[in-house]
């Protein structure tokens, strides 16, 4: 194991061997119901059947073609219990997660999500040089750099020893470890106490979801708060965004779901934010349970009499989402069809996992999609997992002039559109396929 001292004193563990892999569930070849991580009981309704998928990160180098590669069910059930909606766990985090190709800082949308988010809730809470920022999955700094140039202490903890190298090269002391109850205790023995933990897109990621939470309370000051963004369930359902199950992915939470998780282990959900990222997440706002300088608020109430309407307490709500999503595999086939007996060339942008999860589930490979593209020099030069669709750099757009550009991250349409306007040039057009196929 490496070490390296941390600006706040500690030790940064840049290579952890306290990690264990964790015992993957054989309930479906036994016969026996997989078990809901919440509450434990039996998980005996399907959500969605999108087959059998690769991990959507497992991103092959040109050596790897042709060997045998793990494919594992991508069966989404739901609980008839408490509603949470969940994958069972086949492969563990420090599988997933120890060596990672995702890193924030290639979105600019994202960076200025995170930069404006800092603002905010440096003002709202009145943070200075007297408090501490904790984020969670910290990746390679994009958030918390915003905080170190207002002079506020921070500490990062990122599984992925790859991605945090990037943030300790930026200053930013870094934990690399997976967060839970036991580095919790770990941290506050150190001193290490935190006025706000910051969680982006982190809650999905948890197997041990119990662990995590319980690990937040102990880190929490008894006046802390804690954010935490996730895609909303409510809007994955409505927008059939079925793309972004994968298996990284552990669990979709409802707000009806997240707000049950956090009373189970002491905590309360204040106050929420819609928000347009990811396609429509939440941000909430976690006390302490016994913290009473902080009412819930009216968004609170107003959030749960919507999802009340929109019957997240039904099974039947859940069941048959199934059904919308074969019906958008068939049509976006039928353009792809269509596209190809006409004589277009497709390419892709983007290299992002809800992408390999889309291509996977419609057995879409390079007899559709030439190629895609990706910003992140970590993946350029790979093939996507399944379907061995070569990844360039963007400018190979301008060299091969495609008909259309699939964008695979349609959360960054906007984004891609500035980036890549110069496809009007030869009447080139943008592809998005989720909700459903859209030629733009």
């Amino acid at each position: 194991m490496e070490f390296r001292q941390g600006a706040l004193g500690h030790m940064e563990i840049l290579g952890s061997g306290q990690v264990k892999e964790s015992v993957i569930q054989q309930s479906l070849a036994s016969g026996e119901d997989p078990r809901c991580r919440f509450c434990d009981s039996p998980l005996r309704h399907v959500f969605a059947d999108l087959g059998m998928s690769p991990l959507a990160n497992a991103y092959l180098k040109p050596g790897e073609l042709a060997r045998m590669e793990r494919f594992y069910p991508l069966v989404v059930f739901v609980c008839g219990q408490c509603f949470l909606v969940q994958l069972e766990e086949f492969e563990s985090p420090a599988h997933i997660f120890t060596d990672y190709s995702y890193f924030s800082s290639f979105s600019d949308t994202w960076v200025d999500h995170a930069k404006s988010y800092t603002d905010m809730i440096v003002e709202r809470l009145g943070l200075g040089h007297n408090h501490r920022v904790v984020e969670l999955a910290s990746n390679d700094g994009y958030l918390l750099q915003h905080f170190v140039a207002k002079g506020i202490p921070v500490l990062g903890i990122e599984p992925a020893a790859n991605v945090a190298e990037a943030a300790i090269k930026k200053d930013i002391p870094t934990v690399v470890d997976f967060f839970g109850e036991s580095i919790a205790h770990r941290l506050v023995a150190e001193g290490v106490r935190a006025d706000l933990i910051v969680g982006n897109n982190i809650l999905a990621h948890v197997p041990r979801l119990n662990d995590f939470i319980r690990g937040m309370k102990v880190l929490l000051t008894p006046l802390g708060v804690i954010t935490l963004e996730f895609p909303h369930l409510l809007r994955l359902m409505e927008e059939n965004q079925f793309d972004t199950i994968y298996h990284e992915h552990f669990s979709y939470f409802s707000f009806h779901a997240v707000c049950q998780v956090m009373a189970a282990q002491g905590l309360t959900v204040f106050d929420v934010e819609e928000l347009s990222t990811h396609g429509g997440s939440l941000r909430i706002y976690v006390r302490q349970q016994d913290d009473g300088s902080k009412p819930n608020t009216k968004r609170v109430e107003a959030l749960v009499e919507r999802e009340k309407a929109a019957a997240v307490t039904d099974l039947e709500t859940y069941v048959s989402f199934g059904e919308k999503v074969k019906r958008t595999k068939r049509k976006f086939l039928d353009f792809l069809i269509t596209a190809k007996n006409e004589g277009k060339s497709i390419a892709g942008y983007g290299a992002p996992a809800k992408g390999n999860t889309l291509l996977n589930y419609c057995g879409i490979g390079t007899d559709f999609i030439d190629y895609t593209v990706d910003r992140s020099p970590y993946k350029q030069g790979l093939f996507l997992p399944g379907t061995h669709i070569p990844v360039y750099h963007p400018d190979r757009i301008k060299d091969t002039r495609p008909d259309y550009v699939l964008i695979l991250p349609w959360n960054l349409t906007d984004e891609i559109a500035r980036q890549m306007s110069y496809i009007r040039d030869w009447n080139g057009r943008f592809v998005v396929p989720i909700p459903e196929v859209k030629v733009l």
